[in-house]
């Protein structure tokens, strides 16, 4: 994958002030995505906070659709 699908800062920042829940896609199988809310990001790092509160660091480069969006086949 490379880094010209990498989400932006506007968006980002748009779910994160909406509390909007998104979905991190990191590869095809749909139980390795990561649910959660945008707390955090820098240029390589997003910070997602799950349902269970648990705070997990991903990299930048995954596919961030919003979680009631339908999820793309990216592979």
């Amino acid at each position: 994958m490379s880094g010209d699908h990498m989400i932006s800062d506007e968006q980002l920042n748009e779910y994160r002030i909406n509390g909007t829940k998104v979905r991190v896609i990191r590869d095809n199988a749909v139980t390795n995505d990561v649910r959660g809310i945008v707390v955090a990001w820098n240029d390589e790092q997003l910070i997602i906070r799950k349902q269970n509160r648990n705070v997990v660091r991903l990299p930048r480069h995954y596919t961030v659709v919003r979680q009631d969006e339908e999820r793309p086949e990216i592979f």
